[in-house]
């Protein structure tokens, strides 16, 4: 079993959603993918907080098989702060306010002995950082996710370090944004044109689609019976099948398919509580359950 380095944010989130309202709960990128990826593989964190980070928030981490030692708390700063509220559907969260805070100048300082990591996901942050953070390593296997922000804003950055992934993680609106076209289908292949390797398109309640090779494979989504709070749950699906990779000894097409249906479980996990309060509950049996329900889905 190798370890997963995971990039990204740790932030301090309020959430509202027409089943309750939290105020500065856990959140973040990289926290939701970290602890995520921690349930098929020890992971290795970078990220940044501010001194007012709460170390109760430190401890939940920990919890896990997460190591730290990468997260750097920067004095006389604040943690990255997001606050937004999803409508009825909890298709699409409607940001009400964003402080970058310690983010503005974020500029990883990776652990020695984090470099040697063979398996890395660089979750949702600035590409620049992203880059930044690969030149120092020299993994296997490069897992990457992004958002409609650094499409629209460093769009050439974003693609000089997409095409250094082995696995692009996008959700429908991103794939289309970054390919500038408006079919899925289309623009997953002109992505790979680009010089994407393999992408993974997330469509929500309707599943998540694998391109590798002019191939297709569509995983369902699960038939939630609890929907809470959907943030963070991209995150964790890729951080989710990121880990279940980094568990194998060897990475084939069929392993590649089945890491998308464990990244779907773990999100269908995650948008039944608020933050990482189901995560927190989640037990191996539960994830084992769960995966079987999954396969018998797709099973003919």
């Amino acid at each position: 079993m190798s370890p997963v380095l995971v990039l990204g944010t740790v932030a301090i989130d309020s959430v509202e959603t027409p089943f309750g309202r939290k105020k500065a709960v856990l959140g973040g990128s990289a926290s939701y993918a970290a602890y995520s990826a921690s349930f098929f593989a020890p992971v290795r964190l970078v990220a940044c907080v501010g001194s007012d980070f709460p170390e109760r928030y430190t401890r939940v981490l920990r919890e896990r098989p997460i190591d730290t030692a990468g997260l750097e708390r920067v004095p006389h700063e604040r943690t990255f702060r997001w606050r937004g509220r999803y409508g009825a559907d909890l298709g699409e969260a409607t940001t009400l306010a964003t402080h970058l805070n310690v983010l503005e100048r974020f500029n990883p300082n990776i652990p020695l002995d984090y470099l040697d990591t063979p398996c890395v996901f660089l979750a949702n942050i600035d590409p620049v950082i992203q880059e930044r953070v690969l030149n120092h390593l020299k993994p296997r296997w490069v897992v990457l996710d992004s958002m409609n922000y650094w499409i629209q804003h460093k769009r050439k950055d974003l693609l000089r370090v997409a095409k250094r992934a082995d696995l692009v993680v996008l959700n429908d609106a991103e794939a289309r944004g970054l390919a500038q076209e408006a079919s899925l289908v289309h623009a997953a292949r002109r992505l790979k044109k680009f010089g994407l390797k393999r992408l993974i398109i997330k469509k929500g309640e309707h599943g998540a689609l694998l391109f590798e090779d002019d191939k297709f494979f569509l995983a369902p989504a699960y038939p939630q019976p609890a929907t809470v709070d959907p943030t963070g749950c991209g995150d964790a699906f890729a951080g989710g099948l990121t880990g279940f990779l980094a568990s194998q000894k060897k990475i084939t097409r069929r392993l590649l398919r089945r890491s998308v249906i464990a990244g779907s479980v773990m999100a269908s996990f995650t948008i039944e509580d608020f933050g990482l309060k189901r995560l927190r509950r989640l037990t191996h049996a539960e994830i084992r359950n769960r995966l079987t329900e999954f396969h018998d889905l797709i099973r003919c």
